[in-house]
């Protein structure tokens, strides 16, 4: 089972490019940009065409109007930089330096005494101030909305739009601009709160959903490594705390010159052997292939890593049915099989299907969206497996299906050829142990 615990740990790594947190990072990205560019299309469209009028009222209102233009730029490169801080500080991973909210609330400030002063010298027409109102604090509030809480953020929009409009009314402004001043506050005030705060929120659903799989996986291995360490722990400890007492017991008998020191240091060596051989069977027994836990396997890594399976056929007679050889290989299969899954292509339904045909077992692996996949040479390629399956008569196909299908075909005879030879237990190196 440890290449299985290893599929699980580094699922992501092999399916970088197309795993589900691949396309989670490119709709993060893409409402970063989506935020990022909205206060641009505000400023070139509402805050850049009213001040075309400001060409023909003279130097003042040129000079306010060019000023305003250059102000508002310097205010939405300020706040595309603190959309991802917002984002983070929204997500709860990293707080925002309130500091970085000065500048921006001064640009805002200077902004709002300029859009007055172009109302009072007559810098821009009727409809045009409702336009620029409109495109006035998009580049704060953005940032600004994923800060505060909910009801701050409208308390403070209520006092800004009441204190533009008293400015607006002092400098003299008409009653009916005042309004529609007033609604294009409004409206922008609520267009900014419903598209950035339930995209973060849905982007940060996203991302702990992401993060609970990642975390389950690694908790999978973690489990699986304490079972093995007890496992090794039940095998060695007896034996070893044996082992000391009887080699503390050889050596008073070899102090005094009593013979039976042999005989417990011939025990030790027994102990010891033996418990060679129990940690051998254990590394054996977990290293090996068996069918039913590697469909079971292969189901929970794939779809952890995003892609439907389907088994069929396990417990019919050619799953639990067949010989133990032959479902020992058979369970290589389906472990070099899944891992191709997820290596290559971009599959999204993979099915297992086990059949019996002409006296023999069929394990067929099938997957969509999959490109050729690439034979490895050794023991964990297809190579291997051919070989594997080899030992026992049978045969190894993988190839296309047609319809962006491919498939793995393992057909192992149920009564193997006279004149093969039984196939020979895999031996553990050093390495492995």
């Amino acid at each position: 089972m440890k290449e299985l615990t290893e599929v699980i740990g580094h699922v992501r790594g092999w399916r970088r490019g197309w795993t589900e947190r691949t396309k989670l990072q490119r709709i993060d990205l893409y409402t970063r940009v989506t935020l990022c560019a909205l206060p641009w299309i505000f400023l070139v469209s509402w805050g850049l065409l009213p001040l075309g009028a400001t060409l023909d009222r003279g130097p003042a209102a040129i000079a306010l109007g060019g000023a305003f233009f250059a102000v508002n730029a310097v205010q939405c490169l300020l706040s595309n930089r603190n959309v991802s801080l917002s984002f983070a500080h929204y997500r709860g991973s990293e707080p925002f330096p309130m500091r970085r909210l000065r500048l921006p609330a001064a640009l805002l400030a200077v902004l709002t005494g300029l859009l007055v002063a172009l109302a009072a010298v007559g810098g821009i027409e009727d409809e045009g101030l409702a336009l620029l109102v409109l495109d006035l604090p998009v580049a704060f509030t953005i940032p600004y909305v994923l800060l505060v809480p909910v009801r701050t953020y409208l308390l403070h929009c209520a006092a800004f739009a009441v204190a533009l409009v008293a400015l607006l009314a002092a400098v003299g402004v008409p009653g009916g601009l005042l309004f529609g001043a007033a609604l294009s506050l409004f409206v922008v005030f609520l267009l900014v709160l419903t598209s950035t705060r339930p995209s973060a929120w849905s982007m940060s659903v996203m991302w702990q959903a992401e993060d609970a799989r990642d975390m389950q996986a690694r908790l999978a291995v973690a489990e699986e490594r304490l079972r093995f360490g007890r496992d090794m722990h039940d095998v060695l400890g007896r034996n070893l705390a044996v082992i000391a007492l009887k080699s503390e017991l050889a050596v008073e008998l070899a102090q005094r010159g009593n013979a039976a020191a042999v005989d417990q240091m011939v025990e030790v060596q027994r102990i010891a052997r033996a418990s060679q051989q129990e940690v051998r069977d254990v590394v054996r027994g977990y290293r090996e292939a068996d069918l039913p836990t590697e469909l079971l396997g292969a189901k929970g890594v794939l779809e952890a890593a995003g892609i439907s399976c389907t088994v069929e056929g396990a417990d019919g007679p050619a799953g639990i049915g067949a010989p133990p050889a032959i479902q020992a290989a058979l369970g290589w299969v389906v472990r070099e099989a899944a891992t191709n899954v997820l290596r290559h292509g971009d599959p999204r339904h993979c099915v297992i299907r086990l059949t019996t045909a002409a006296g023999a077992v069929v394990l067929e692996v099938e997957n969509d969206g999959a490109g050729a996949v690439p034979e490895v040479g050794g023991g964990s390629g297809l190579a291997g497996l051919r070989e594997r399956l080899a030992a026992l008569g049978g045969s190894l196909e993988a190839g296309a299906a047609g319809d962006g299908l491919f498939r793995v075909t393992a057909t192992v005879p149920l009564t193997a050829p006279r004149g093969l030879p039984s196939p020979a237990p895999r031996s553990v190196s050093p390495e492995e142990r």
